[in-house]
């Protein structure tokens, strides 16, 4: 890796992108370096570095799968691997003209100290760029999943597995909530239209629309006021699946970044919601989140800091909303990263945690109460299977059917699946507390 420590600021542009690809690869999210790593790009080519980057990584087993064949023998070499597909991504998947991409991504290898290897590099591209169409088809035709992964999804949805795995290699659609108690999502859609936005409402979700363009969010209409949040359209029907809050005591237990809590608190006047979650840093966001949306202004909202396998409330709450850490394969678009960094070995690993959290939190609710379980995964083995053995555990707990036009009914609970130009995967199953 030393030679890659060279002056970062002398990187051109797709070596810098090579650099994010690499840090994924080594177990970091996106998340944790995309801001370090752009503040060195300059203003106008920060575009381009975040769809090279977010690009590459959802194409990545689509693009190793297409690579493989045209080498030899094995690379062994993360930093060249990268730059390959980083090659391969923009001739078959951008706009950007061939001659550009090759030069540029040969001049990243230079750069990043692969000059010896940089030749291998450009003759790929070539032939490549040569073949485009052939290449297009066999990128298309590939499943763009880690082998462990499609094995599962195989298993849980054989059916529906090709469109599955090309939903997943979409990029998902920029959804907003409205916020009810400033503005009706009619009036919202108007000023857009006013402003020549171009937008949608969604089908499923009430209060949600569909931008049709990308932009800078905090530059939309309304943002500083507190007019919208932004939120997938799947995950804005937790709300709806909410019997009345009014003048009741709920736990969000799982509450970073607050898109639920929030929406809680437009829809009902709870006595009380407690939003609650072991992550300090990410719960700055729920707080920051609510003021802006201007929801906690008599104090209704605590928010606590703290494990949801084991923090325990003052009394028993009538209402539990547990969206539980998850493997997230249901966000893969929003979240590209994840194919890299989620592992066959994190399955269980989050499973059994889901299922310590929904033992502990069932306890702290009243006889009547509802629990309401969600999860942005599309695996069984955390919805429906976790639910089957929740309910032969739990005698005193009675599934309240979810009765709805969207989804697809389990034997508990109804899954959604990512949808092309709507929504991601979530589960949902609601569950009452019988005695």
């Amino acid at each position: 890796m030393s030679q890659i420590q060279s002056s970062a600021k002398n990187l051109n542009l797709r070596a810098q992108v090579v650099k994010t690809l690499l840090a994924v690869q080594n177990g970091q999210s996106l998340a944790s370096v995309l801001n370090q790593h752009i503040n060195i790009i300059s203003e106008r080519d920060r575009g381009l570095y975040h769809e090279l980057t977010l690009g590459c990584l959802r194409q990545w087993y689509s693009l190793k799968a297409i690579t493989l064949p045209l080498l030899t023998k094995p690379l062994d070499n993360e930093a060249l691997e990268s730059c390959l597909y980083l090659g391969l991504y923009q001739i078959l998947c951008t706009r950007i003209p061939a001659h550009a991409a090759i030069s540029e991504t040969v001049n990243a290898a230079k750069q990043l100290g692969f000059e010896p290897m940089s030749g291998l590099v450009n003759a790929i591209l070539r032939r490549v760029s040569r073949e485009t169409t052939e290449f297009q088809t066999a990128l298309n035709n590939t499943h763009g999943l880690p082998s462990w992964l499609f094995k599962r999804l195989k298993k849980d949805w054989a059916d529906l597995l090709p469109e599955i795995c090309q939903n997943l290699k979409q990029v998902a659609p920029l959804t907003l909530r409205v916020n009810q108690r400033q503005i009706s999502r009619d009036e919202y859609l108007d000023i857009l239209d006013e402003e020549q936005i171009d937008a949608r409402p969604c089908t499923l979700s009430d209060v949600g629309i569909v931008l049709e363009q990308t932009g800078n969010i905090t530059h939309l209409p309304g943002f500083e006021e507190g007019g919208f949040s932004v939120q997938d359209e799947h995950a804005q029907l937790c709300a709806t699946l909410l019997p009345n809050l009014d003048d009741k005591v709920i736990i969000d237990a799982c509450a970073a970044p607050g898109g639920k809590a929030a929406h809680i608190l437009e829809r009902f006047n709870p006595k009380k919601l407690i939003a609650l979650d072991h992550d300090a840093k990410r719960l700055l966001r729920v707080s920051e989140n609510l003021e802006r949306l201007e929801l906690n202004v008599d104090a209704t909202v605590e928010i606590i800091t703290a494990d949801a396998t084991t923090w325990v409330p003052k009394e028993l709450v009538d209402c539990i909303v547990l969206d539980a850490p998850c493997s997230a394969i249901g966000v893969l678009r929003r979240h590209p990263d994840i194919r890299l960094l989620r592992q066959s070995t994190d399955i269980q690993q989050v499973v059994d945690l889901q299922k310590q959290i929904l033992k502990h939190m069932w306890q702290q609710l009243k006889v009547g109460g509802t629990l309401l379980y969600i999860t942005c995964s599309i695996l069984k083995v955390e919805n429906e299977q976790q639910m089957v053995e929740f309910f032969a555990e739990h005698a005193d707990a009675e599934e309240i059917k979810i009765d709805a036009n969207w989804g697809i009914e389990q034997i508990h609970g109804r899954q959604l699946l990512p949808e092309a130009h709507h929504g991601d995967g979530f589960y949902y199953c609601r569950i009452q507390k019988t005695a």
